[in-house]
């Protein structure tokens, strides 16, 4: 069993049912009916929300247990969403797809860029990736994320991953306050970034 699959063992929802609120926040920039790709979606809080919405969604997770949990939620809330178990690290997207939703999606500094890239190219002409992670500053917070300073987002880490790929509609490195179950809860110091693919 692997760490997340110990994170996702219990009944609760580590990080809530409800979506995470930068998403709905830019839920305008997603187009009517969109296939959309969701990458370490965990308990599925975010691509359910989206099946809502009346978009088509992938979840990829490397989470088998956070993974049932998301296809549950998903039953709950009466739509259903594709899931697939893989480790980023070696997953290869088979289709392009409208949208892209990463949220704290913390990756190893030796392979993040080249997910990142490999996301980016999943996405169309036009397509948008939308980005919440905690950024460096999260280190002195409380409120959840991970305490190696190595699997935290600057702004400009995250622009060099994307450049050349993607075009940058916004970008922030703010505070919010969280509250996404007893995983993210309180003050948080987060890098917010939305880019098109050119």
């Amino acid at each position: 069993m692997n760490f997340w699959d110990q994170q996702f063992g219990s009944d609760e929802f580590k990080y809530g049912k409800q979506p995470n609120a930068f998403l709905v926040e830019q839920a305008g920039l997603l187009a009517p009916y969109s296939n959309i790709l969701v990458p370490g979606d965990g308990e599925g809080r975010n691509g359910v929300w989206l099946a809502r919405q009346g978009h088509q969604v992938l979840a990829v997770d490397a989470s088998v247990v956070g993974l049932s949990k998301a296809r549950k939620l998903a039953a709950e809330c009466g739509v259903t969403i594709a899931t697939e178990h893989a480790d980023l690290q070696h997953w290869m997207p088979s289709k392009s797809y409208d949208a892209v939703v990463l949220t704290y999606v913390h990756l190893l500094a030796e392979c993040r860029q080249a997910i990142h890239q490999n996301l980016a190219r999943a996405l169309r002409p036009g397509g948008v990736l939308v980005l919440e992670a905690f950024s460096p500053d999260q280190l002195a917070k409380t409120s959840g994320g991970p305490k190696n300073p190595e699997l935290l987002y600057s702004l400009k880490l995250i622009r060099n991953d994307f450049s050349g790929m993607l075009q940058e509609t916004y970008g922030i490195e703010c505070e919010v306050n969280l509250d996404e179950g007893p995983g993210h809860h309180g003050p948080a110091c987060v890098t917010r970034y939305i880019g098109q693919r050119v």
